[in-house]
């Protein structure tokens, strides 16, 4: 496992499974491309008693055919053909069989590209787990997949035979901006602080695509290859990410444009009206699901009203997409390089900017002591005041302390004017009036090289900087 950076807490689970000396139904998931089959082959040093993936699009003959082709390369008795899942999944049992005592993996990966059309995997699955598997303490068996909304649905809040019968459940979540750090340094790439927040602007915390960029190459130089050459690896990666998740991927892609608009999020109404959706379940079946997969997140009003939920986008590449790959017709392949001081790329990084801040939220708390004291996360528009004021991150704190946001991102130290500090100050009597809030306003400043020590310096409580993230 030398291999692997970071994911030390899942290590820690998926061996704890491994030696319970129970039958386990261990189900890892996140987002695609986070690393889920790299991880668990790297464990187990790809030593399975048995192990399948599922094809995207393929028709459930053709899953089937490819699993009878990996029970026969295990040794297993394929003299027929399984007309279904359940000639297969016997199929599996009889091979496990062989080998008495000893602990069995069992490894079946994009199990939600399994339930193809007219299949019956999960009838199938729950038979086989409950009628045999779930009574052989040498069982370990992992399933995975990149839908989390398919595996929250189905195996999760399964209310037929596999309810409750998942043992134990991992999620992989992207890595964070030190994790990218790390990995950088294992593969010999040298980038600065700075290139690897923008790196993470872009790309999130996704491996697969920091794996792909080249040590001899500069960062921008290493987003235009990945991103605007000719045939760049990733310009099609957004389509194939949504339509591997979701079956009717377009409503989820319009939602998702339509928050690319707003950083400040916007409320169900917001999306209605902005994006031309409807309010309907479609619509709640579609946010639920893009949020379970971890595309969008949501914070509630300040003041906890029933339509105060505000939804933000979380996905970085998503937002990088939608923004310079989708509709670039510059046939520019340094198109990064180039636009780099261009004023677009500034709104854009404040942006995505404020999106990487979200995401390391506990590094935050961390930074400002707070690690252990419960807190809410939320967000606050002001209804009455002119000039408007809006928090789009606030950090309220059982120790009675109400630490309001503002995150800038800039390549020096940045400098809090006189009007700036006095926009501050406005922004904390408006806060306090209208909400009625008696906890202490602390307003913290987010930066990438931290305040200037300049006079007006005071009208900030507490600063969290770039390296504070790591």
């Amino acid at each position: 496992m030398k291999n692997i950076v970071g994911r030390e807490d899942e290590i820690r689970s998926i061996e704890k499974y491994y030696y319970s000396g129970r039958p386990e139904l261990v189900i890892i998931y996140g987002r695609r491309r986070v690393g889920k089959t790299y991880l668990i082959r790297e464990i187990f040093e790809n030593n399975f008693s048995f192990y399948f993936t599922g094809s995207i699009d393929a028709s459930n003959s053709t899953n089937l055919a490819n699993f009878d082709t990996e029970i026969m390369a295990c040794g297993g008795d394929v003299q027929t053909k399984s007309k279904n899942w359940s000639d297969a999944f016997e199929k599996l049992k009889n091979l496990l069989n062989k080998n008495k005592g000893a602990r069995k993996v069992v490894f079946i990966d994009e199990m939600p590209w399994l339930d193809a059309h007219k299949s019956d995997f999960l009838s199938a699955f729950d038979y086989f787990w409950n009628s045999w598997a779930s009574a052989n303490p040498d069982i370990f068996f992992i399933g995975c997949g990149s839908a989390t909304a398919w595996i929250t649905k189905h195996i999760f809040q399964n209310r037929g035979g596999l309810h409750n019968r998942v043992t134990g459940r991992i999620y992989l979540a992207p890595f964070t901006i030190g994790e990218c750090e790390l990995f950088f340094e294992r593969m010999g790439v040298i980038i600065t602080r700075y290139q690897l927040a923008e790196c993470y602007m872009i790309f999130g915390g996704i491996p697969y695509y920091l794996s792909l960029f080249e040590k001899g190459l500069s960062f921008s130089q290493n987003v235009d290859k990945l991103c605007f050459a000719p045939n760049a690896p990733l310009k099609n990666e957004f389509e194939e990410l949504y339509h591997s998740l979701f079956k009717n991927p377009l409503h989820h892609i319009k939602i998702v444009e339509t928050l690319t608009a707003k950083k400040s999020g916007m409320t169900r109404k917001d999306l209605c009206d902005t994006g031309g959706l409807q309010e309907n379940g479609h619509l709640t079946r579609a946010l639920k699901e893009l949020e379970q997969c971890g595309f969008i997140e949501s914070f509630s009003d300040f003041t906890k009203k029933k339509s105060g939920t505000f939804y933000f986008l979380k996905d970085a590449f998503t937002l990088f997409y939608i923004r310079y790959i989708r509709n670039n017709n510059t046939k520019d392949m340094y198109f990064w390089t180039n636009y780099a001081e261009d004023g677009g790329h500034r709104a854009w990084s404040g942006y995505a900017f404020e999106l990487l801040c979200r995401i390391h939220l506990s590094k935050i708390k961390e930074k400002l002591g707070i690690s252990g004291v419960s807190t809410n996360t939320a967000t606050w528009r002001s209804k009455d005041s002119t000039p408007s004021v809006q928090i789009d991150l606030l950090v309220s704190r059982r120790d009675g302390v109400v630490n309001l946001c503002e995150i800038k991102y800039s390549k020096h130290p940045y400098k809090i004017t006189k009007d700036y500090g006095e926009k501050l100050e406005y922004r904390k009597m408006v806060f306090a009036m209208e909400t009625g809030c008696k906890h202490a306003l602390h307003t913290t400043m987010i930066t990438t090289f931290g305040l200037t020590k300049n006079g007006y310096f005071g009208a900030a409580q507490s600063e969290v900087t770039l390296d504070d993230l790591f």
